[in-house]
Protein backbone atom coordinates (compact mmCIF):
# COMPACT_ATOMS: atom_id res chain seq x y z
CA UNK A 1 0.00 0.00 0.00
CA UNK A 2 2.96 2.49 0.96
CA UNK A 3 4.35 1.34 -2.37
CA UNK A 4 0.97 2.16 -4.11
CA UNK A 5 0.91 5.28 -2.33
CA UNK A 6 4.25 6.62 -3.16
CA UNK A 7 4.10 5.90 -6.96
CA UNK A 8 0.38 7.95 -6.93
CA UNK A 9 2.01 10.66 -5.08
CA UNK A 10 5.46 10.88 -7.53
CA UNK A 11 2.85 10.16 -10.34
CA UNK A 12 0.86 13.50 -8.90
CA UNK A 13 3.93 15.51 -8.71
CA UNK A 14 4.77 14.52 -12.02
CA UNK A 15 1.55 15.91 -13.53
CA UNK A 16 1.54 19.05 -11.47
CA UNK A 17 5.31 19.58 -12.45
CA UNK A 18 4.21 19.48 -16.12
CA UNK A 19 1.24 20.94 -15.51
CA UNK A 20 2.74 24.17 -14.02
CA UNK A 21 5.91 23.83 -16.82
CA UNK A 22 2.90 24.25 -19.53
CA UNK A 23 1.13 27.36 -17.53
CA UNK A 24 4.53 29.25 -17.47
CA UNK A 25 5.67 28.43 -21.12
CA UNK A 26 6.99 31.22 -22.92
CA UNK A 27 4.90 32.59 -25.96
CA UNK A 28 6.72 34.63 -28.28
CA UNK A 29 5.34 37.08 -31.10
CA UNK A 30 5.35 35.10 -34.48
CA UNK A 31 4.68 36.65 -37.99
CA UNK A 32 4.20 35.47 -41.71
CA UNK A 33 3.25 36.03 -44.75
CA UNK A 34 -0.75 34.80 -45.65
CA UNK A 35 0.43 34.53 -49.39
CA UNK A 36 3.36 31.97 -49.68
CA UNK A 37 1.62 28.85 -50.36
CA UNK A 38 1.94 26.09 -49.58
CA UNK A 39 4.44 27.62 -46.95
CA UNK A 40 1.84 29.89 -45.03
CA UNK A 41 -1.61 30.33 -46.36
CA UNK A 42 -5.30 30.64 -44.12
CA UNK A 43 -7.60 27.71 -43.79
CA UNK A 44 -10.71 29.13 -44.76
CA UNK A 45 -12.80 26.56 -43.26
CA UNK A 46 -10.85 27.14 -39.83
CA UNK A 47 -9.72 30.75 -40.26
CA UNK A 48 -6.09 29.77 -38.92
CA UNK A 49 -3.20 29.93 -40.67
CA UNK A 50 -1.45 26.28 -41.99
CA UNK A 51 1.32 25.13 -44.20
CA UNK A 52 4.82 23.53 -44.32
CA UNK A 53 6.57 26.82 -42.48
CA UNK A 54 3.68 26.46 -40.04
CA UNK A 55 3.95 23.10 -39.28
CA UNK A 56 7.82 23.47 -38.73
CA UNK A 57 7.57 26.49 -36.74
CA UNK A 58 4.87 24.51 -34.16
CA UNK A 59 7.55 21.80 -34.07
CA UNK A 60 10.12 23.39 -32.98
CA UNK A 61 8.62 25.33 -30.14
CA UNK A 62 7.28 22.54 -28.90
CA UNK A 63 10.58 20.96 -29.01
CA UNK A 64 12.73 24.22 -27.74
CA UNK A 65 10.30 25.15 -25.28
CA UNK A 66 8.00 28.04 -26.56
CA UNK A 67 4.44 28.97 -27.68
CA UNK A 68 3.78 31.37 -30.71
CA UNK A 69 1.14 34.08 -31.14
CA UNK A 70 1.21 34.11 -34.63
CA UNK A 71 0.26 37.32 -36.93
CA UNK A 72 0.60 38.20 -40.45
CA UNK A 73 1.68 40.51 -42.22
CA UNK A 74 3.02 42.07 -46.16
CA UNK A 75 6.64 40.16 -46.49
CA UNK A 76 8.14 43.62 -47.23
CA UNK A 77 7.58 44.19 -43.46
CA UNK A 78 8.57 40.79 -41.69
CA UNK A 79 12.38 41.57 -41.65
CA UNK A 80 12.07 44.94 -40.31
CA UNK A 81 9.70 43.97 -37.72
CA UNK A 82 11.90 41.47 -36.38
CA UNK A 83 14.76 43.34 -36.50
CA UNK A 84 13.09 45.98 -34.34
CA UNK A 85 11.64 43.60 -31.88
CA UNK A 86 7.94 43.96 -32.63
CA UNK A 87 7.61 40.33 -32.89
CA UNK A 88 10.29 37.99 -31.43
CA UNK A 89 10.95 35.46 -34.63
CA UNK A 90 9.33 35.19 -38.16
CA UNK A 91 8.63 32.59 -41.20
CA UNK A 92 7.82 33.05 -44.46
CA UNK A 93 9.84 30.90 -46.96
CA UNK A 94 12.75 34.01 -45.86
CA UNK A 95 15.68 33.39 -47.93
CA UNK A 96 18.92 33.75 -45.98
CA UNK A 97 21.10 36.83 -47.09
CA UNK A 98 24.03 38.48 -45.92
CA UNK A 99 22.36 41.75 -46.31
CA UNK A 100 19.69 40.02 -43.62
CA UNK A 101 22.07 38.40 -41.60
CA UNK A 102 23.01 41.46 -40.23
CA UNK A 103 20.11 42.59 -38.86
CA UNK A 104 18.27 39.72 -37.21
CA UNK A 105 19.60 36.38 -36.29
CA UNK A 106 18.88 33.22 -38.36
CA UNK A 107 18.29 29.54 -37.56
CA UNK A 108 20.01 26.74 -39.77
CA UNK A 109 18.68 26.41 -43.00
CA UNK A 110 15.41 24.05 -43.01
CA UNK A 111 14.22 24.31 -46.92
CA UNK A 112 16.58 24.67 -50.12
CA UNK A 113 14.98 26.67 -52.79
CA UNK A 114 15.69 28.48 -55.85
CA UNK A 115 13.94 31.29 -58.58
CA UNK A 116 11.99 30.50 -61.38
CA UNK A 117 9.85 31.66 -64.59
CA UNK A 118 6.42 31.29 -64.56
CA UNK A 119 4.59 31.73 -67.87
CA UNK A 120 1.05 31.55 -69.88
CA UNK A 121 0.94 28.23 -70.97
CA UNK A 122 0.59 29.45 -74.95
CA UNK A 123 4.22 31.43 -74.35
CA UNK A 124 7.03 30.02 -76.40
CA UNK A 125 9.13 33.49 -76.46
CA UNK A 126 10.23 33.01 -73.04
CA UNK A 127 12.56 30.48 -72.08
CA UNK A 128 15.04 31.19 -70.04
CA UNK A 129 16.27 34.82 -68.02
CA UNK A 130 17.53 36.23 -71.10
CA UNK A 131 14.28 36.22 -72.57
CA UNK A 132 12.63 38.33 -69.83
CA UNK A 133 14.99 40.97 -71.36
CA UNK A 134 12.18 44.05 -72.21
CA UNK A 135 9.60 41.75 -71.06
CA UNK A 136 6.62 42.68 -68.34
CA UNK A 137 7.58 40.98 -65.19
CA UNK A 138 5.89 40.55 -61.90
CA UNK A 139 7.05 39.84 -58.71
CA UNK A 140 7.12 39.83 -54.94
CA UNK A 141 8.00 43.60 -53.27
CA UNK A 142 10.52 42.67 -50.70
CA UNK A 143 11.79 39.26 -52.26
CA UNK A 144 15.10 38.58 -53.25
CA UNK A 145 13.42 37.74 -56.27
CA UNK A 146 12.78 41.12 -56.92
CA UNK A 147 16.64 41.99 -55.94
CA UNK A 148 17.43 39.52 -58.62
CA UNK A 149 15.65 41.23 -61.45
CA UNK A 150 17.02 44.49 -60.39
CA UNK A 151 20.45 43.40 -60.50
CA UNK A 152 20.31 41.36 -64.12
CA UNK A 153 17.63 42.99 -65.88
CA UNK A 154 17.62 46.89 -66.01
CA UNK A 155 15.75 47.37 -69.22
CA UNK A 156 12.56 45.10 -68.14
CA UNK A 157 10.00 46.47 -66.84
CA UNK A 158 9.56 45.37 -62.92
CA UNK A 159 6.60 45.44 -61.55
CA UNK A 160 6.37 44.31 -57.85
CA UNK A 161 3.21 43.24 -56.06
CA UNK A 162 2.62 43.48 -52.73
CA UNK A 163 1.32 39.55 -52.42
CA UNK A 164 1.80 36.65 -54.47
CA UNK A 165 -1.92 36.17 -55.47
CA UNK A 166 -1.74 39.66 -57.21
CA UNK A 167 1.02 39.03 -59.29
CA UNK A 168 -0.40 35.67 -60.65
CA UNK A 169 -3.80 37.69 -61.34
CA UNK A 170 -1.23 39.88 -63.44
CA UNK A 171 0.11 37.23 -64.90
CA UNK A 172 -3.12 35.62 -65.90
CA UNK A 173 -4.94 38.72 -67.23
CA UNK A 174 -2.23 39.64 -69.27
CA UNK A 175 -0.95 42.31 -67.53
CA UNK A 176 2.48 40.66 -67.54
CA UNK A 177 4.29 38.68 -69.58
CA UNK A 178 6.29 36.63 -66.82
CA UNK A 179 6.18 36.03 -62.79
CA UNK A 180 9.73 35.20 -61.44
CA UNK A 181 9.64 34.58 -58.21
CA UNK A 182 10.61 31.49 -55.38
CA UNK A 183 10.19 28.34 -57.08
CA UNK A 184 8.48 25.67 -54.56
CA UNK A 185 5.73 28.73 -54.72
CA UNK A 186 5.50 29.06 -58.31
CA UNK A 187 5.48 25.50 -59.16
CA UNK A 188 2.65 25.15 -56.88
CA UNK A 189 0.92 27.61 -58.47
CA UNK A 190 1.33 25.74 -61.89
CA UNK A 191 -0.36 22.67 -60.41
CA UNK A 192 -3.05 23.94 -58.72
CA UNK A 193 -5.02 27.41 -59.54
CA UNK A 194 -2.75 27.84 -62.48
CA UNK A 195 -3.34 24.56 -64.10
CA UNK A 196 -3.49 24.35 -67.86
CA UNK A 197 -3.05 28.22 -67.78
CA UNK A 198 0.56 28.86 -67.00
CA UNK A 199 3.82 26.96 -67.34
CA UNK A 200 7.49 27.11 -65.55
CA UNK A 201 10.28 27.42 -67.84
CA UNK A 202 13.58 27.13 -67.59
CA UNK A 203 16.25 26.43 -64.62
CA UNK A 204 16.10 27.30 -60.71
CA UNK A 205 18.26 30.74 -60.55
CA UNK A 206 20.44 31.94 -57.30
CA UNK A 207 20.05 28.61 -55.58
CA UNK A 208 18.58 29.78 -51.81
CA UNK A 209 17.86 28.42 -48.52
CA UNK A 210 15.47 29.48 -46.25
CA UNK A 211 15.89 30.32 -42.42
CA UNK A 212 13.92 31.29 -39.61
CA UNK A 213 14.27 35.21 -38.61
CA UNK A 214 14.74 35.68 -34.52
CA UNK A 215 15.57 38.87 -33.41
CA UNK A 216 19.44 39.67 -32.75
CA UNK A 217 21.22 38.02 -30.06
CA UNK A 218 17.95 35.96 -29.63
CA UNK A 219 18.26 32.98 -26.75
CA UNK A 220 15.82 30.97 -28.87
CA UNK A 221 18.03 30.69 -32.09
CA UNK A 222 20.29 28.11 -30.29
CA UNK A 223 17.29 25.95 -29.14
CA UNK A 224 15.63 26.22 -32.48
CA UNK A 225 18.83 25.14 -33.78
CA UNK A 226 19.00 21.95 -31.83
CA UNK A 227 15.18 21.04 -32.58
CA UNK A 228 15.54 21.23 -36.21
CA UNK A 229 18.51 18.99 -35.85
CA UNK A 230 16.63 16.58 -34.17
CA UNK A 231 13.67 16.54 -35.94
CA UNK A 232 15.48 16.17 -39.70
CA UNK A 233 17.58 12.95 -37.45
CA UNK A 234 14.14 10.94 -36.00
CA UNK A 235 12.39 11.89 -39.72
CA UNK A 236 10.04 14.34 -38.21
CA UNK A 237 10.96 16.59 -40.46
CA UNK A 238 10.41 14.52 -43.52
CA UNK A 239 7.05 13.84 -41.86
CA UNK A 240 6.04 17.70 -42.56
CA UNK A 241 7.81 17.54 -45.76
CA UNK A 242 5.55 14.88 -47.20
CA UNK A 243 2.34 16.05 -46.36
CA UNK A 244 2.89 19.40 -48.40
CA UNK A 245 5.22 18.32 -51.40
CA UNK A 246 5.28 14.65 -51.55
CA UNK A 247 8.53 12.26 -51.14
CA UNK A 248 11.71 14.70 -50.19
CA UNK A 249 14.58 13.95 -52.20
CA UNK A 250 17.16 12.05 -50.49
CA UNK A 251 19.74 15.05 -50.98
CA UNK A 252 17.85 17.29 -48.61
CA UNK A 253 18.18 15.86 -45.10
Amino acid sequence: MRRSHLLASLSGLAAATFMASAAHAVTLKAATDPSFVPFEMLDQESGEMVGFDIDILNAIGERAGFDIDLKTMDFNGIIPAVQTGSVDVAIAGITITEAREKIVDFTDPYYDSGLQILTSANNGDIEDIEGLEGKKIGTKIGSTSYDYLTANLGDSTITPYPGSADMYMALMSGSVDAVFYDAPNVGYFAKTKGNGRVKTVGPLYEGQQYGIAFTEGSEWTEAANKALAEMKSDGSYAEIYQKWFGAMPSDSQ
